[in-house]
Protein backbone atom coordinates (compact mmCIF):
# COMPACT_ATOMS: atom_id res chain seq x y z
CA UNK A 1 0.00 0.00 0.00
CA UNK A 2 2.70 2.63 0.94
CA UNK A 3 4.58 1.54 -1.93
CA UNK A 4 1.18 2.87 -4.45
CA UNK A 5 1.27 6.03 -2.17
CA UNK A 6 4.52 7.07 -3.04
CA UNK A 7 3.52 7.91 -6.32
CA UNK A 8 0.86 10.47 -4.38
CA UNK A 9 3.52 12.65 -3.21
CA UNK A 10 2.29 15.78 -4.64
CA UNK A 11 -1.25 15.00 -3.50
CA UNK A 12 -2.99 18.00 -1.69
CA UNK A 13 -7.04 17.28 -0.76
CA UNK A 14 -8.65 20.34 -1.16
CA UNK A 15 -12.60 18.66 -0.25
CA UNK A 16 -12.74 20.02 3.12
CA UNK A 17 -12.58 23.85 1.45
CA UNK A 18 -15.07 26.47 3.19
CA UNK A 19 -17.23 27.11 -0.55
CA UNK A 20 -18.40 30.82 -0.79
CA UNK A 21 -21.62 29.38 -0.86
CA UNK A 22 -21.60 27.94 2.54
CA UNK A 23 -20.07 30.93 3.99
CA UNK A 24 -22.65 32.86 3.15
CA UNK A 25 -25.03 31.14 5.21
CA UNK A 26 -25.48 32.69 8.82
CA UNK A 27 -27.23 30.23 9.70
CA UNK A 28 -25.29 26.91 8.64
CA UNK A 29 -22.98 26.87 11.33
CA UNK A 30 -19.86 24.56 11.14
CA UNK A 31 -17.68 25.22 14.13
CA UNK A 32 -18.94 24.55 17.61
CA UNK A 33 -17.58 27.91 19.51
CA UNK A 34 -18.09 26.34 22.83
CA UNK A 35 -15.86 23.42 21.95
CA UNK A 36 -13.28 25.87 20.62
CA UNK A 37 -13.95 27.92 23.99
CA UNK A 38 -13.48 24.94 26.02
CA UNK A 39 -10.07 24.02 24.03
CA UNK A 40 -9.09 27.51 24.28
CA UNK A 41 -9.47 27.72 28.07
CA UNK A 42 -7.84 24.05 28.49
CA UNK A 43 -4.41 25.36 26.50
CA UNK A 44 -4.27 28.61 28.36
CA UNK A 45 -4.18 26.87 31.42
CA UNK A 46 -1.51 24.17 30.82
CA UNK A 47 1.30 24.69 32.51
CA UNK A 48 3.66 24.54 29.02
CA UNK A 49 1.38 26.95 27.25
CA UNK A 50 4.61 28.77 25.80
CA UNK A 51 6.11 26.26 24.31
CA UNK A 52 3.40 26.44 21.79
CA UNK A 53 3.04 29.79 21.00
CA UNK A 54 5.90 30.25 18.09
CA UNK A 55 3.58 29.93 15.04
CA UNK A 56 1.07 32.32 16.59
CA UNK A 57 4.05 34.58 17.52
CA UNK A 58 5.68 34.65 14.52
CA UNK A 59 2.39 35.61 12.69
CA UNK A 60 1.50 38.27 15.15
CA UNK A 61 4.64 39.72 14.35
CA UNK A 62 4.47 40.05 11.00
CA UNK A 63 0.61 41.08 11.47
CA UNK A 64 2.12 44.38 13.55
CA UNK A 65 4.30 45.18 11.03
CA UNK A 66 1.45 45.75 8.30
CA UNK A 67 -0.35 47.98 10.88
CA UNK A 68 3.32 49.96 10.93
CA UNK A 69 3.44 50.26 7.46
CA UNK A 70 0.13 52.79 7.54
CA UNK A 71 1.61 56.16 8.40
CA UNK A 72 -1.00 56.66 10.91
CA UNK A 73 -2.16 57.25 14.59
CA UNK A 74 -5.04 55.37 15.58
CA UNK A 75 -7.11 56.47 18.57
CA UNK A 76 -9.38 53.49 19.04
CA UNK A 77 -8.35 50.17 18.10
CA UNK A 78 -9.70 46.69 18.95
CA UNK A 79 -7.97 43.11 18.46
CA UNK A 80 -10.85 40.61 17.73
CA UNK A 81 -9.85 36.90 19.06
CA UNK A 82 -6.55 38.35 20.66
CA UNK A 83 -5.84 35.17 22.35
CA UNK A 84 -2.40 35.27 24.65
CA UNK A 85 -2.02 38.60 23.05
CA UNK A 86 0.24 37.87 19.68
CA UNK A 87 -0.40 40.72 18.26
CA UNK A 88 -0.97 43.27 21.05
CA UNK A 89 2.62 42.32 22.43
CA UNK A 90 3.93 44.38 19.33
CA UNK A 91 1.55 47.04 18.86
CA UNK A 92 3.29 50.03 19.98
CA UNK A 93 1.98 53.16 22.09
CA UNK A 94 3.20 55.64 19.23
CA UNK A 95 0.68 53.68 16.91
CA UNK A 96 -2.26 53.19 18.60
CA UNK A 97 -3.43 55.20 21.85
CA UNK A 98 -6.63 52.74 23.12
CA UNK A 99 -6.51 49.00 22.19
CA UNK A 100 -9.42 46.82 22.95
CA UNK A 101 -8.46 42.74 23.52
CA UNK A 102 -11.64 40.75 22.90
CA UNK A 103 -11.97 36.42 23.18
CA UNK A 104 -14.04 34.12 23.65
CA UNK A 105 -11.45 32.60 26.65
CA UNK A 106 -11.07 34.12 29.83
CA UNK A 107 -8.00 32.33 30.66
CA UNK A 108 -6.65 33.26 27.25
CA UNK A 109 -7.24 37.22 27.57
CA UNK A 110 -5.94 37.28 31.39
CA UNK A 111 -2.80 36.33 30.02
CA UNK A 112 -2.36 38.91 26.47
CA UNK A 113 -0.38 41.71 27.37
CA UNK A 114 0.87 45.12 25.89
CA UNK A 115 3.35 47.27 24.90
CA UNK A 116 4.73 49.97 27.67
CA UNK A 117 2.28 53.16 27.34
CA UNK A 118 -0.95 51.41 25.38
CA UNK A 119 -4.08 51.55 27.20
CA UNK A 120 -5.79 48.45 27.20
CA UNK A 121 -9.41 47.41 28.10
CA UNK A 122 -10.23 43.36 28.04
CA UNK A 123 -13.17 41.96 27.42
CA UNK A 124 -14.69 38.46 26.93
CA UNK A 125 -16.56 39.13 23.69
CA UNK A 126 -17.27 36.90 21.13
CA UNK A 127 -15.70 36.75 17.50
CA UNK A 128 -19.46 36.31 16.47
CA UNK A 129 -21.15 38.48 18.69
CA UNK A 130 -19.26 42.05 17.59
CA UNK A 131 -21.42 44.73 19.17
CA UNK A 132 -18.80 47.74 19.06
CA UNK A 133 -20.75 51.31 18.72
CA UNK A 134 -20.89 52.27 14.69
CA UNK A 135 -18.00 54.55 13.69
CA UNK A 136 -16.81 53.95 16.88
CA UNK A 137 -12.98 52.53 15.89
CA UNK A 138 -10.12 53.95 13.84
CA UNK A 139 -8.48 50.21 13.55
CA UNK A 140 -9.38 46.66 13.77
CA UNK A 141 -6.97 43.74 13.83
CA UNK A 142 -6.96 40.13 14.15
CA UNK A 143 -4.55 37.62 13.77
CA UNK A 144 -5.20 33.98 13.38
CA UNK A 145 -8.54 33.78 14.70
CA UNK A 146 -11.23 34.48 12.32
CA UNK A 147 -10.83 30.63 10.60
CA UNK A 148 -13.08 29.24 13.51
CA UNK A 149 -16.04 31.99 13.17
CA UNK A 150 -19.45 30.52 11.44
CA UNK A 151 -20.43 33.82 9.68
CA UNK A 152 -17.58 35.55 8.14
CA UNK A 153 -20.09 37.79 5.83
CA UNK A 154 -21.80 39.02 9.20
CA UNK A 155 -18.75 38.98 10.95
CA UNK A 156 -17.20 41.22 8.40
CA UNK A 157 -20.31 43.49 8.02
CA UNK A 158 -19.90 44.19 12.10
CA UNK A 159 -16.32 44.99 12.17
CA UNK A 160 -17.03 47.76 9.28
CA UNK A 161 -19.99 48.76 10.77
CA UNK A 162 -17.60 49.53 13.80
CA UNK A 163 -14.83 51.32 12.09
CA UNK A 164 -15.45 54.91 11.34
CA UNK A 165 -15.18 56.56 7.74
CA UNK A 166 -11.43 55.72 6.87
CA UNK A 167 -10.53 52.98 8.89
CA UNK A 168 -8.93 50.16 8.41
CA UNK A 169 -9.20 45.97 9.26
CA UNK A 170 -6.00 44.19 9.16
CA UNK A 171 -6.46 40.74 9.78
CA UNK A 172 -4.49 36.98 9.13
CA UNK A 173 -6.10 34.18 8.59
CA UNK A 174 -5.40 30.04 7.99
CA UNK A 175 -5.59 29.59 4.63
CA UNK A 176 -7.08 26.36 2.47
CA UNK A 177 -3.62 24.48 1.95
CA UNK A 178 -3.03 24.77 5.61
CA UNK A 179 -2.28 21.17 7.01
CA UNK A 180 -2.74 19.68 3.87
CA UNK A 181 -0.07 16.65 4.51
CA UNK A 182 -1.81 15.83 7.42
CA UNK A 183 -5.30 15.65 6.21
CA UNK A 184 -4.34 14.07 2.88
CA UNK A 185 -2.06 11.30 5.40
CA UNK A 186 -4.71 10.96 7.48
CA UNK A 187 -7.82 10.36 5.10
CA UNK A 188 -5.71 7.91 3.02
CA UNK A 189 -5.52 5.76 6.19
CA UNK A 190 -8.84 5.93 6.87
CA UNK A 191 -9.81 4.72 3.33
CA UNK A 192 -7.38 2.29 3.27
CA UNK A 193 -8.25 0.72 6.92
CA UNK A 194 -12.05 1.48 7.56
CA UNK A 195 -13.20 2.40 3.70
CA UNK A 196 -14.32 5.92 3.92
CA UNK A 197 -13.12 9.33 5.60
CA UNK A 198 -14.13 11.77 8.25
CA UNK A 199 -12.88 15.27 8.47
CA UNK A 200 -10.40 15.13 11.11
CA UNK A 201 -8.74 18.73 10.15
CA UNK A 202 -11.49 21.54 10.21
CA UNK A 203 -11.90 23.28 6.94
CA UNK A 204 -10.25 26.30 5.96
CA UNK A 205 -11.70 29.36 3.66
CA UNK A 206 -10.05 29.57 0.11
CA UNK A 207 -7.84 32.17 -0.49
CA UNK A 208 -10.13 33.54 -3.69
CA UNK A 209 -13.42 34.01 -1.14
CA UNK A 210 -11.85 35.95 0.94
CA UNK A 211 -11.72 39.45 -1.43
CA UNK A 212 -15.70 38.49 -2.56
CA UNK A 213 -16.49 38.53 1.52
CA UNK A 214 -14.44 41.61 2.32
CA UNK A 215 -15.75 43.01 -1.05
CA UNK A 216 -19.84 42.23 0.01
CA UNK A 217 -19.02 43.89 3.35
CA UNK A 218 -18.27 47.25 1.38
CA UNK A 219 -14.25 47.25 2.33
CA UNK A 220 -12.53 49.40 -0.50
CA UNK A 221 -8.78 49.51 -1.35
CA UNK A 222 -8.25 45.43 -0.81
CA UNK A 223 -4.73 44.14 -0.12
CA UNK A 224 -4.18 40.39 -0.04
CA UNK A 225 -1.32 38.53 -0.10
CA UNK A 226 -0.52 34.98 1.30
CA UNK A 227 2.71 33.11 3.46
CA UNK A 228 3.66 29.27 3.84
CA UNK A 229 5.19 28.37 6.77
CA UNK A 230 6.36 25.40 6.86
CA UNK A 231 7.41 23.46 10.23
CA UNK A 232 9.99 20.67 10.92
CA UNK A 233 8.36 17.71 13.60
CA UNK A 234 9.76 14.28 14.80
CA UNK A 235 6.76 13.02 13.44
CA UNK A 236 3.00 13.11 13.03
CA UNK A 237 1.99 12.48 16.52
CA UNK A 238 4.11 15.50 17.81
CA UNK A 239 2.60 18.10 15.19
CA UNK A 240 -1.18 16.71 16.82
CA UNK A 241 0.47 17.65 20.19
CA UNK A 242 1.24 20.96 19.26
CA UNK A 243 -1.68 21.62 17.65
CA UNK A 244 -3.37 21.17 20.68
CA UNK A 245 -1.24 23.19 22.32
CA UNK A 246 -2.14 26.11 20.10
CA UNK A 247 -5.95 24.98 20.99
CA UNK A 248 -6.01 24.77 17.10
CA UNK A 249 -7.51 21.27 17.04
CA UNK A 250 -10.59 19.86 15.40
CA UNK A 251 -13.49 22.06 16.55
CA UNK A 252 -16.33 21.28 13.59
CA UNK A 253 -19.76 19.78 15.01
CA UNK A 254 -19.02 16.54 12.09
CA UNK A 255 -15.62 15.89 13.99
CA UNK A 256 -15.32 12.06 14.97
CA UNK A 257 -15.23 11.52 18.73
CA UNK A 258 -12.39 8.44 18.10
CA UNK A 259 -9.67 8.01 15.95
CA UNK A 260 -8.11 4.50 16.03
CA UNK A 261 -4.56 3.56 17.03
CA UNK A 262 -4.00 1.14 14.14
CA UNK A 263 -5.55 4.87 11.93
CA UNK A 264 -3.42 6.87 13.64
CA UNK A 265 0.00 4.69 13.25
CA UNK A 266 -1.06 3.83 9.26
CA UNK A 267 -1.36 7.83 9.32
CA UNK A 268 1.96 8.46 10.40
CA UNK A 269 3.77 6.09 8.08
CA UNK A 270 2.02 7.34 5.13
CA UNK A 271 2.79 11.36 6.00
CA UNK A 272 6.20 9.85 6.58
CA UNK A 273 6.50 8.40 3.47
CA UNK A 274 4.71 10.57 0.79
CA UNK A 275 6.10 14.25 2.83
CA UNK A 276 9.76 13.44 4.54
CA UNK A 277 12.54 14.42 2.42
CA UNK A 278 15.13 12.17 1.29
CA UNK A 279 18.06 12.08 4.11
CA UNK A 280 15.99 14.13 6.72
CA UNK A 281 14.61 13.05 9.65
CA UNK A 282 11.31 14.37 10.75
CA UNK A 283 8.37 15.63 8.45
CA UNK A 284 7.58 19.23 7.38
CA UNK A 285 3.68 20.79 7.98
CA UNK A 286 2.66 23.74 5.88
CA UNK A 287 0.89 26.55 7.31
CA UNK A 288 -0.46 28.83 4.40
CA UNK A 289 -1.11 32.11 6.08
CA UNK A 290 -3.74 34.82 4.23
CA UNK A 291 -2.91 38.33 5.15
CA UNK A 292 -5.91 40.94 4.16
CA UNK A 293 -6.25 44.74 4.62
CA UNK A 294 -9.42 46.55 3.65
CA UNK A 295 -10.98 50.02 4.02
CA UNK A 296 -14.18 51.36 5.45
CA UNK A 297 -14.99 54.25 2.46
CA UNK A 298 -14.41 57.62 3.71
CA UNK A 299 -14.37 61.25 1.60
CA UNK A 300 -10.97 61.20 2.03
CA UNK A 301 -9.75 57.87 -0.16
CA UNK A 302 -8.37 58.49 -3.41
CA UNK A 303 -11.27 58.25 -6.11
CA UNK A 304 -11.35 56.49 -9.67
CA UNK A 305 -11.31 58.92 -12.05
CA UNK A 306 -14.19 59.23 -14.44
CA UNK A 307 -14.58 57.70 -17.90
CA UNK A 308 -13.30 59.67 -20.95
CA UNK A 309 -10.43 61.81 -18.71
CA UNK A 310 -7.55 59.99 -19.70
CA UNK A 311 -4.68 61.80 -21.44
CA UNK A 312 -3.10 59.62 -22.69
CA UNK A 313 -3.81 55.92 -24.45
CA UNK A 314 -2.78 52.41 -23.50
CA UNK A 315 -1.37 52.05 -26.73
CA UNK A 316 1.23 54.38 -26.47
CA UNK A 317 2.46 52.66 -23.34
CA UNK A 318 5.90 51.12 -25.26
CA UNK A 319 6.63 54.43 -26.79
CA UNK A 320 6.58 56.13 -23.28
CA UNK A 321 8.56 53.52 -21.69
CA UNK A 322 11.06 54.23 -24.47
CA UNK A 323 11.25 57.53 -24.23
CA UNK A 324 11.91 57.14 -20.81
CA UNK A 325 9.06 58.40 -19.41
CA UNK A 326 8.32 60.66 -21.93
CA UNK A 327 5.49 61.16 -24.85
CA UNK A 328 5.49 63.91 -27.38
CA UNK A 329 1.85 64.80 -28.22
CA UNK A 330 0.95 67.15 -30.97
CA UNK A 331 -1.94 69.33 -31.70
CA UNK A 332 -5.13 67.57 -33.76
CA UNK A 333 -4.07 63.77 -32.77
Amino acid sequence: MLRKLTKLSTLKVRNELRPLASLAQSSQNIFDRNAKRLQKERAALSEDVGLYDYLKEEVGFRLADRVFDIKREFKAAADIGCSRGYLSKHILAESVEHLTLTDTSAAMLEQAQGTPGLKMLKLVKDEEDLDFEENSLDLVISSLSLHWVNDLPGCFAKIKRSLKPDGVFIASMFGGDTLYELRSSLQLAELERKGGISPHISPFTQIRDIGSLLNRAGFTMLTIDTDELVIGYPSMFELMWDLKGMAENNAAFNRPAHLSRETMLAASAIYQEMYAKAGEKGIPATFQIIYFVGWKPGPNQPQPLERGTAEVSLKDLGTIIEKGGKLDTKAGD
